[in-house]
This record gives C-alpha cells, sequence and structure tokens, in this order.
C-alpha cells in the first residue's frame, strides 16, 4: 500500500465525493460512504479489477448489499477507472444519468449487480461464490481463482435472506467469500440496538464462517483483517468498526447522516478541519487519481497474465459455456392421449437441456422430487450441478440472481407456486436487470387438493404477470411444455414455469411458432358466437366445453394463452385475429384472473381461496366443470 499520507488522502476524496454528490442532488446517503471510505480504500490495493476489460472472468466480484452505499460505488467507480466519469457523478440520481439513487447492473458500467432491498447482496454473493466454485471445478484453479467481496451493513443481517444464505454458504465453506460488515451500530430510527442485540460473531461462527475485527478507520487493521481473510479455508464475516458520518464536523457518528445531505455548511467545516479548500466540490488531485490507478493496475496485470496462460481446451469450454448450442438438444416426445402432469414433462425437459449445455444448474427449495428438477446421473453441488438450496426460498432466489450474472451459468430454482410469495422480491430484482434465470413453480392451483388453502395459489399469477420484464409461462400439457421452453432459452430475461401437480391428457403437438405468439386458436371457428380463453390445465375444460357448446348450437373457438407476456407484444392484428372479440370471450383460469379482463366479458375464476379436498372435486365445487361453463356462456 501507499503511505498513510497517500492513504488518507485517497479516503477523504472518496469522503468527499460522497458527500458532495449526495448535497448536489439535495437526495441521498452520506453516512454510510464517508464512514466506509477507509475501508473502501484498503479494499482497493486488495482487488484484482480490470476495468478496461470488465468482463474478464476471473475478476474479483464486489458487491455493495447496501443500496445506501451509491455515492460510495460510484465514487469508486470512477477512480478505480471504470466509465463514470465526474460529470456523472455530479448528476447523481438525476433522470438519465449513469448514477442512478441504488446502483443497477447494465446501466453503470461496473456495477456487478443490481442489489437494492437489503440483504439481496449479501445472498448475491453466495450466488457468484458458488458460480466460482463450480466454474474451478470445469476449467481448473488456475483459471477461476478469484475472491467475492461483499460490503454490508446491519440492516443487511437483519434481513432474515442473510441468514438463509450465509447458513448456506457455510455449509458449503466457500472460502473465497468475504463479507465486509459496516458496523456503525446506526440505523434510520437510531442506535441498532433499539432493535439488534444479538452477538453477531457467534452468529456466524456457528454457521461456519471465520470471523474477523478491525477498527474500520486504521489501515494497518483493515489490511490485517482482509489478508487474513483471504488466506483463511471457510466463508469469512470481517467486522468493521466504523463511525457513521466519519470527518463530518458537529454530525460524526448521528443517524442524522444516514438519509440526508449533511448541508453546505457542515461539509465546509469538515472539508477546512481537514486542510482542504471548503469551496471546491468534486475535488480530485492528480496524486489521488494516480495513487487509486496504481493500486488497480495489478488487476489489469492480472488480466494479461491470465489470458496468456489459457489453454486451448480452457478456451473452448469457456466459449461453450458462453454459447451454448440450444440445436442439439434431444427433447423429449410425448404421447398424444397420455396424461401426465407438467411438473413431470418439465423435468424430463430439464434433463434434455442438461444433457447439451454443462452450464444449466439448479434445484429446488427442498420439493426436488416434487418439483422433478433433479438432474438425473449428475453429482450434487458442488462437484456437480444439482443444488440443494434447503428450505431457503428467499435467499435460492438472489443466489440464482449472482449465479446467473456470473456470466458462464443459466441457473433453475423451484418450489410450490404459493412460495413464490417469499421469492417475489428476487425475482422482481432479476427482472430489474433482465438476468436470465428460471423458476420452475409447481402445484400451480386449487389442483394441489387436500393441503388446502394455505397451500393453493390463487393470487400468484397475477402478481408476477404484472412484473415488467418476466415471461410467466403456463402451458395447458406436455408438448406445449417443451415449446414454451424452447422459447424461454432464447430470451435474454427471467421465464417462469407454472406447473400442475395432476396430469394433464397430452394434446396433439403444438407448433414452436405458435407458442411463440403467446397465444393462438388451438380449436377453430369462422365468426364465432363464444370463445373460450384458457392457460394450463384449463385448456382441456375448454376444450371439452367447446364440443358441449358447438352441441348447443354455438360457434366455439378455444385459445390456449401459455404466456400472456409474449401475447402482449404482437401486433394489433394478430392479437385480433386470436381474441376477435371481448364481448364474446370467457377466460378459464383457476386463479385470481384480474388480468384477463382486458379480453374477456367474463372471467370464471377464483373468487375466494381455495379449501381442502380433492383436486377434482375442488374443481368442480369452484365452478370449473363443463356444466358451469356452459350457465356462464349464456350470460354472453
Amino acid at each position: 500500500m501507499q503511505d498513510l499520507q497517500s492513504l488518507q488522502a485517497m479516503s477523504n476524496t472518496i469522503r468527499f465525493l460522497s458527500a458532495d454528490m449526495v448535497q448536489k442532488a439535495n437526495s441521498g446517503h452520506p453516512g454510510a460512504p464517508m464512514g466506509l471510505a477507509d475501508v473502501a480504500v484498503v479494499l482497493t490495493h486488495h482487488l484484482s479489477l480490470s476495468p478496461t476489460h470488465s468482463n474478464w472472468l476471473n475478476r474479483d466480484r464486489v458487491v455493495f448489499s447496501g443500496g445506501h452505499c451509491s455515492a460510495l460505488v460510484y465514487s469508486l467507480l470512477h477512480l478505480w477507472g471504470y466509465d463514470v466519469s465526474l460529470q456523472d457523478l455530479k448528476a447523481f440520481r438525476q433522470l438519465g444519468s449513469k448514477t442512478a439513487g441504488h446502483p443497477e447492473f447494465g446501466h453503470t458500467h461496473g456495477v456487478e449487480i443490481t442489489t437494492g432491498p437489503l440483504g439481496q447482496g449479501v445472498a448475491n454473493a453466495v450466488g457468484f461464490a458458488m458460480a466460482s466454485v463450480y466454474a474451478r471445478e470445469i476449467l481448473g484453479e488456475s483459471v477461476i481463482n478469484h475472491n467475492v467481496f461483499c460490503l454490508c451493513g446491519d440492516g443487511d443481517l437483519e434481513e432474515g435472506i442473510s441468514y438463509e444464505a450465509c447458513s448456506l454458504a457455510g455449509h458449503h465453506k466457500l472460502n473465497n467469500l468475504i463479507l465486509i460488515y459496516d458496523s456503525n451500530r446506526i440505523t434510520i430510527e437510531g442506535d441498532t440496538q433499539l432493535a439488534l442485540s444479538e452477538n453477531i460473531t457467534e452468529r456466524f461462527i456457528s454457521q461456519g464462517f471465520e470471523v474477523f475485527e478491525c477498527d474500520g478507520h486504521d489501515f494497518v487493521s483493515i489490511d490485517l483483517a482482509l489478508t487474513q481473510a483471504k488466506a483463511s479455508d471457510k466463508p469469512s464475516l470481517i467486522i468493521a468498526h466504523t463511525t457513521i458520518g466519519k470527518n463530518a464536523c458537529g454530525m460524526e457518528g448521528s443517524h442524522k447522516t444516514h438519509g440526508a445531505p449533511l448541508g453546505e455548511s457542515v461539509i465546509e467545516e469538515s472539508k477546512r478541519a481537514l486542510g482542504l479548500d471548503p469551496k471546491e466540490s468534486f475535488v480530485v488531485s492528480d496524486e489521488v487519481r494516480e495513487a487509486f490507478r496504481q493500486a488497480i493496475s495489478k488487476g489489469e496485470m492480472g488480466y494479461l497474465e491470465w489470458e496468456r496462460g489459457l489453454s486451448k481446451e480452457q478456451r473452448e469450454k469457456i466459449q461453450e459455456l458462453l454459447n451454448p448450442d440450444f440445436s442439439k438438444i434431444a427433447y423429449p416426445s410425448f404421447e398424444v392421449g397420455k396424461k401426465i402432469a407438467t411438473r413431470v414433462s418439465n423435468g424430463e425437459i430439464l434433463n434434455a437441456i442438461a444433457k447439451v449445455h454443462r452450464g444449466f444448474l439448479g434445484g429446488s427449495a427442498d420439493l426436488g422430487p416434487s418439483n422433478n428438477t433433479l438432474l438425473a446421473g449428475e453429482g450434487d453441488f458442488p462437484k456437480g450441478r444439482n443444488l440443494h438450496f434447503g428450505v431457503r426460498e428467499h435467499s435460492m432466489g438472489a443466489i440464482c440472481n449472482g449465479i446467473a450474472n456470473y456470466g458462464l451459468f443459466l441457473p433453475y430454482c423451484a418450489t410450490f407456486f404459493v412460495f413464490s410469495d417469499y421469492m417475489a422480491p428476487s425475482v422482481r430484482v432479476a427482472s430489474i436487470m433482465n438476468s436470465q434465470v428460471f423458476y420452475i413453480w409447481t402445484h400451480d392451483s386449487i389442483g394441489v387438493g387436500e393441503d388446502g388453502a394455505t397451500h393453493q395459489p390463487i393470487e400468484q399469477l397475477s402478481h408476477f404477470r404484472s412484473m415488467p420484464n418476466l415471461y410467466v409461462f403456463r402451458p395447458s400439457d406436455a408438448n406445449e411444455n417443451v415449446a414454451c421452453m424452447q422459447i424461454a432459452l432464447t430470451l435474454k430475461a427471467p421465464s417462469a414455469f407454472v406447473l400442475s401437480r395432476q396430469n394433464l391428457e397430452v394434446l396433439p403437438l403444438v407448433e414452436r411458432s405458435k407458442v411463440e405468439r403467446g397465444g393462438y386458436v388451438v380449436r377453430e371457428c369462422e365468426n364465432p358466437s363464444v370463445i373460450l380463453l384458457a392457460t394450463g390445465s384449463e385448456l382441456s375444460l375448454a376444450l371439452k366445453s367447446a364440443e358441449a357448446l358447438s352441441e348447443r348450437g354455438e360457434r366455439v373457438r378455444v385459445v390456449s394463452m401459455p404466456c400472456l407476456e409474449l401475447f402482449e407484444k404482437q401486433e394489433r392484428s394478430y392479437q385480433e385475429s386470436v381474441l376477435s372479440d371481448r364481448e364474446k370471450t370467457i377466460a378459464i383460469e383457476a386463479s385470481r384472473g384480474l388480468e384477463w379482463y382486458k379480453y374477456a366479458k367474463i372471467v370464471v375464476g377464483m373468487q375466494t381461496f381455495g379449501e381442502s379436498g380433492k383436486g377434482d372435486e375442488l374443481f368442480a365445487h369452484f365452478g370449473f366443470s363443463v356444466e358451469h361453463i356452459l350457465e356462464v356462456a349464456k350470460q354472453l
């Protein structure tokens, strides 16, 4: 590292870049960035990064779990040499700027992952570490030997997701994972003692971590803790004891520095106390800029050495992972008329993909046999591709975000559809990032049966269909399931598969080109008097009802809508050719179904929560029967 004077100058630059950004925007969080500035300077000297080759596979991953450190993130990215200019810092939190209120992946150069809600970043870091462990198994330790650093705070460790994720990290002994805990003992409402009194050290030791402590404002103490953590054979937690709002005159250590500008007078007084020009803002001296560039230059050299050291075989393996050839997949075929649950057919599809693409991996929240997500012939992580998340749905979703953003892999994760509620925050973040994660959600309706209302999802479809960038597939049978997965593999976005527990009759093979439209006609009729729109298990009901309505003299068209999001993207002329008249349309789906009123006059859906009973009896009880559809059709 540089001498003490140089290090202090680097820290002060970070502090006041952050304070100036918040002040100019009149919005943001100066306290944590000022408190973590000394840690950030020392961490810089331990990182292996290459801003000019920012997608370098063996770079260290740095995750900032607390979005309230965004000013710190942007200051560092600028000083490290990423495409974040001083002008970008001055545009902090402004419309259209690179420096959004919370860092976003794909929006700002150098941001590894969108964290946002507290605790997400901790689980994302575990995902990065898990991805690196499996990548090392495939490519070798000479190719993958980087570290994963995650800066987090009290709020991150209070959120339950961090406990879930760290429990799994300790179980797998992810020794390249280093959490840096900004222990400033302050939350928005005041001192952490208001609501937090547990022994963090003992908590993490019990989860299999090695714990180190340091004075977060002593460069030597910080450096020693980072050196020890990098040498540990366990995942590490560094408790950095810091002061929020460090060097903010009259406000140092106060919760008032957390989420509001310090004020011009405080910033001027603080700069003056450190011998800085109180009237200048956004100052980076040539000496400080050069010090940061020197510290980061070893990463640039590391990239060049790594690139030269790759063998032909290693390069080929990397390219196969980055550019999988899905045309080689031998998808399963299913006999028309046979009955098979879509959770079962989906399991066969997952295995077919895994045979072709080594980067396809995943698992369930302790429900592999029910979700049908186990990959046959594959071992368990870390040697194999079957991931066992335990009963940890929330962290499972965020871990998969980290695996997806690692850059080599296509992850899937699974649970019962009703428990997707636990995953919603991480699914939302994946959708913001357009990260290609596959969610396998089975037991999709009241067809779950005897487990009752607590296990019967009715409102979840409407929730996830309303989420931008998420493609929700609810296939009607095994063949449509195949087509849906073929499409999902081509989408640079997350996809959800909502699948039945109960067996569904296999319908005639459907053309992929039709499914790509999101909705299509499965039973045509010129100038229909009734249009039945259905998804998933209810399509068979719609077809049976169409036959009964035809016998009554009605002209009936039946439409399958496996993916509403794809249908919404079609040109108006196509949409109208499928659903030509809202006044004649009945939507049938064993869910709340509020979204269908855009296309249908009547929705046969769930108006209440479900009940406990046999699945087929429940469908009849709640009106999912031919007889009820015939009665409803009279209302058109």
